[in-house]
Order: C-alpha cells, then structure tokens, then sequence
C-alpha cells in the first residue's frame, strides 16, 4: 500500500465520519423541527365537533380543502388565523356547508387538486429513520475494519528492501535470524531433516532498540512478503471484530505463503487472559482467536509469526509456549561497537565535518537506543543548519546530546542572585562529591544555566557499558545525588525544592536495593517486590516497617557521607561555585584543573 493509496484511505473514512455527523446533526434538527411544529400545530387545530358548531353558530368564513385529503384549513370569523380540522367524513360535512350557504351565510369555499410534493414530506419522513439506520451501519461495518487488514509489502512494491546491513548494533540477534531467513528461501532443506517449522518468534527489548527494524530486515533478506499490523489495531468497540480481524489477516497470511506476519505491540491483544466482563472479554476473544490461527498452521504452510513488544512480562502464557512462539530473542541496546556502527549508517547522508569523532560519540551515549542515536544526529543536524555551518561540528553534536538528555537550553530565564548562589552550590556539590567516590564516572560539565525543567546540571561521562551495579556503586551513587542537598544545607545552612528528582531517585535505588536486589545486611537477600500482601506477611507482621527502616538507613547513612566529603573538601566546593557564578559552565577540563595540587 502506497502513501497515495493511504491518503485515499484516510480521505473515505474522514468522508465517512463527515456524514455520519451530518446525519446525526439531520436526526436532531428533524426531531427539533418536529416536536416545534407539532407544537403550533396543536395550538391552531380545531377538532371536528367544535367545527360543528361553529359552522351551525354561523362563524365559518373560508374553508380550504385539498382534493383526495380529510384535513381542511378553517378561517373563522374575527379571527386572523388559519385553524386546521380532520374531517372523517368529507361528504356528510360539505353536505352540511352547502346547508348554510342555501340560508344565506356567506362561506368562501376553495378546493385544490393534490400536488406532488405535497405528498414528499411524509414520504420523507416515514423512509427517513430507515435509510439513516442502513447508512449507519454500513459506515460501522467500514469503520469497524470488516474488509481486508494488514499493510502488505510484496514484490510489487518493495518496501521492506532493508537489509541485515542496514541493522546495526543487533550482530548476535541477526545471526539467529539468519536461520529464519534460510528457511524461508530453502524449507525443503528443514523439512527432510524432519524439522518443525519455528511459527513464531518474539523479540523484545526497551523502545527504540530496533525490533520492527530487524523483523523487516528479515523480510527484505527473505524476499517474501511482509504483511505488518499494530495490536492495537485488532481492538475494536464492538465484540467479535477483533477476533475477525485476526481472522482476516491469517486468511491473507496463507494465500501470501510463504510470508511473515508482523505484529507490532503484540501486548495490546496478548496480555494475561482475565475473567473480567467488557472490553477485557473482547481481549480474551480476539487473544483466544490468535491462539488458534497459529496452531492451524499446517507443516505445507511457509508463515512465520514475528512479533514486537516492550514488556513480555505482560504477555499470556500460552501465547509463550512451545508451538506458537518457539523463540523469544532479547534486543539490548547496543554496545560500543554497535553505536558506532549505528551513528556511521545515521551519519551516511549527512555532511559531517572531518574533526567529527564517531569514536568519542559512542563512548559518551552508554545506555542509548538506536532511536536516541539517529535522534541525536538528527538535531546535530537541524542545530548545525541554526547555527549556519558548512558541516556537523562536534559542537553541534554536544548541545544535541544535552538537548535529548536534559533539555532545551533557556539562557533567558531571569532568576535571582540569591537563588543562582543556590544552584551553583547545589550543582558543585554533586560534582565535587562524585569526584571523591571511586565507582563514579568524571564529571564531563557542570552548568547553572536552566535545561528543561532543570535550574542547573552536572552532566558525567557514560564511557562504559555496564551490564551490573555492585552494591558499592549503588551506595555511592545514592551519595552523588544527595552531594546537592548536602551542598545546600552546609553552605546557606538551608534546604530548597531543588532537590525534590535528586531525592526521588535516590529514594527508588535504596529501595530497589532492599526489595529488590537483597542487599540489605538486615534483612538479607530477599526479593519482597512484587508479593502479594498476605504473601509479605510470611517475613514477619511488621516487615513493612521494618523495609521502610533500611531503606531510611540507606538515605541517611549517604546524605552523612556527602556532608562528611564536602566538608572535607570546603575549598574544592567554593572553588567550582564561585567559577561556576563567574561563568555559569564549567567543563571537564576546567573541573579537572582544580584538583591539581
């Protein structure tokens, strides 16, 4: 499907959705105009036996009759307007009139032959609701997603032309797909040797890691078709569809064979099966549904069921077994290699200058996604264009880094000089106390001008990938990130609000080390996350007291330590506050130079 095929698309169902409104705007319009009319209606009808006498009172004035009807219009004497009467019985009433006229009353009789748009409104009226409810739902039945589902990438039109070259960072996870692949090209290979087909492989891993990237890579590398849907796309208002569209897609998988079925955030309609009543009972349809198409698959049918998510702890058991997703590949984010394999592709159609180091880049982004690199690149890009250079400096590629990870640069913030001392302090006393613990990375700047929603920063080198925190690191960590506050009370003998995402995080790591990684001396190697509270009871009555008491002697022993180191080093700290003052950056070479005695 091309972006002109998907424009129309998107232009039917606005079609649609403009005229469902029109339509429901019509019905409450007519039912308004109605009820108003139906109203004055009332007020000018006269009923049959009051015409009666007034006819026999002699205070009839005009009669107006239509040819073929039985209701007439009345104008009575003294009165200016028109009344309307149903006369059961034209005959017997005109009998009466032509009566009143022989004794000498002066009545105006006028008769009119029957038009044809005379008859339309109630014609209109009476097929009105009928057509507006056939519209309605044939727009639901279109809306809903009944006909064909499922974006297809064939050989007339190659879109998936991605290649395991253009998959970085994933080497491991690119030659377990190569098997994937093979069979694809060559079944009958598998098949002789008695080998099941793999019907189903999950990848999972953080956002941005390259999941879809890697499942069209294995398409492209395939030459087959490639039909990709959302899970979320499976989810509908109405019970049954979204079984119907699983339903859908499998009947198209199998005239495609062989062929891959992507399905994008597979947890949306795979998530743990619930007895619950509404739209978790549609879930449950449309998982059971996907449940069945993958154990139809039969030995003849060459489909693989690729699917993607982001947390595979919410997936439903069944949908993990043996038979229906027959491998779960991790993707990580990449490691020194592979994000600067990745920059080199990102960096391919753009002009960088030569000073540029790709190297020093990948050392500096440990822990960032494929996404996050491209992204970066991308607004070294757009700040480069700002900034009117030739090339990408590496400038321009620093402030791209502090821009994705802190924030947007706000030099025009005025704030006063009372609360600028207290951020250089805040910000020197994180930096200073880092640079006394040995687990923690250098210091790369600090800065008092405000990011995002930040005052000020100390931004470290993230030079290495780390696949474990000791529990020494995490202690010094927790000392880090309390150097601010400590900074703060020692120097101006006070605290702020500057603080409050220092002390979060510090608050969620010391309780992660007490319920989480065991590495309490107290309590022991225990995992008390995630029990249930009964279950926790197991531990003792008050373990709840007792988990929130380590975790406060975690906090306090660290917020000691930080003051101790400062006050041990009061020089260092004003040292870097006051340049800090004087020119709102430091950088690592700066900081560095006030440590050399």
């Amino acid at each position: 499907m091309n972006k002109k095929d998907n424009n129309k698309k998107n232009n039917k169902n606005l079609i649609f959705i403009l005229v469902l409104i029109l339509l429901v705007a019509l019905i409450a319009g007519l039912g308004f105009y109605l009820a108003k009319n139906k109203d004055k209606e009332d007020e000018k009808t006269i009923a049959y036996t009051d015409l009666i006498k007034e006819l026999s009172y002699g205070n009839i004035e005009k009669i107006e009759m239509t040819t073929g009807s039985t209701t007439l219009k009345v104008k009575m004497k003294n009165e200016e307007e028109e009344k309307t009467s149903i006369v059961p019985n034209i005959e017997s009433f005109m009998g009466l009139v032509q009566t009143k006229v022989a004794e000498g009353n002066e009545i105006e009789l006028i008769q009119k032959p029957r038009s044809f748009m005379a008859q339309v409104p109630s014609f209109i009226i009476s097929f009105l609701p009928t057509a507006i409810m056939v519209a309605l739902f044939v727009m639901i039945f279109k809306m809903q997603g009944l006909g064909e589902k499922g974006k297809v990438y064939d050989d007339t039109e190659r879109k998936t032309k991605i290649k395991f070259d253009d998959v970085a960072g994933l080497e491991e996870e690119k030659a377990e797909m190569v098997e994937i692949v093979d069979f694809l090209k060559r079944p009958e290979r598998y098949t002789k040797m008695g080998a099941r087909i793999p019907k189903g492989v999950l990848l999972y891993g953080k956002p941005g890691t390259g999941k879809t990237l890697i499942a069209k890579a294995i398409a492209g590398e395939a030459d087959v078709p490639f039909i990709s849907m959302s899970g979320s796309e499976f989810i509908e208002m109405f019970a049954g569809l979204g079984a119907s569209r699983v339903r859908k897609l499998f009947e198209k998988a199998r005239k495609l064979a062989p062929c891959i079925v992507f399905i994008d955030e597979i947890d949306a309609i795979g998530s743990r099966r619930t007895s619950n009543s509404g739209a978790e009972t549609e879930n449950n349809q449309t998982l059971n549904q996907l449940l069945v198409e993958m154990d139809g698959f039969s030995s003849e049918e060459t489909i693989i069921v690729l699917a993607a998510t982001n947390r595979p702890e919410m997936l439903d058991k069944a949908l993990l077994r043996p038979g229906r997703f027959d491998r779960q590949i991790t993707i990580p984010t990449p490691d020194l290699k592979g994000r600067l394999d990745i920059l080199k592709i990102h960096s391919k159609d753009k002009k960088m200058s030569e000073n540029v180091n790709l190297e020093s880049i990948a050392e500096d982004t440990a822990g960032f996604t494929g996404a996050e690199l491209e992204n970066i690149l991308n607004e070294a890009a757009i700040i480069a264009t700002k900034n009117k250079h030739e090339d990408i400096e590496n400038d321009d590629i620093e402030e791209a880094i502090k821009k994705v990870t802190v924030g947007l640069e706000k030099r025009e913030r005025k704030y006063s000089e009372k609360d600028k001392k207290l951020t250089a302090y805040h910000e020197a006393g994180h930096a200073v106390v880092s640079r006394y613990l040995p687990t923690q990375t250098n210091v790369k700047e600090v800065s008092i001008i405000p990011r995002g929603v930040a005052g000020g920063y100390t931004m470290y080198k993230s030079d290495e990938d780390k696949y474990y925190i000791s529990k020494t690191e995490m202690q010094e960590k927790l000392i880090a990130l309390l150097g601010g506050r400590a900074a703060e009370k020692l120097v101006l003998d006070d605290i702020s609000t500057g603080a409050s995402n220092d002390i979060e995080v510090a608050t969620r790591i010391a309780r992660d080390m007490v319920t989480k990684y065991g590495m309490s001396d107290t309590l022991g190697p225990i995992d008390f996350q995630g029990q249930e509270p009964y279950e926790i009871q197991m531990f003792g009555e008050n373990i709840g007291d007792k988990i929130g008491l380590e975790v406060k002697r975690l906090i306090d022993t660290a917020y000691n330590d930080a003051q101790t180191l400062l006050k041990e080093h009061r020089d260092k700290l004003d040292l870097i506050a006051n340049a800090l003052l004087e020119k709102e950056k430091v950088n690592e070479e700066e900081f560095e130079s006030f440590f050399e005695d």
